[in-house]
């Protein structure tokens, strides 16, 4: 009758957790790493931030929205369909 286990050498357990564990640290560092680069990033205040795009919105003029900005003239409106050029092509 075979028998249901095997018997393994105790020294591959031992490498396999410690393999483990420094699978593990070196996550954790990495993740330690990452954390450090967050909070050295630069920040500004959310008033800042709404005040800046609320300038952007005011003196960038956008062709999406005719009712703010008024029509475009189609030569200036970069979303117009564009006419085919008049010219002939020589074959």
């Amino acid at each position: 009758m075979p028998a249901a286990y095997e018997i393994r050498a105790g020294g591959d357990v031992k490498n396999r957790k410690q393999s483990m564990a420094d699978l593990k640290l070196r996550r954790l560092n990495e993740l330690n790493s990452r954390l450090k680069e967050d909070l050295e990033r630069p920040r500004i205040k959310v008033s800042e931030a709404s005040m800046s795009l609320i300038h952007y919105c005011q003196n960038t003029k956008d062709f999406m929205v005719p009712s703010l900005w008024g029509q475009v003239d189609k030569r200036e409106d970069p979303y117009a369909p564009q006419q085919p050029n008049p010219c002939c092509s020589v074959m």
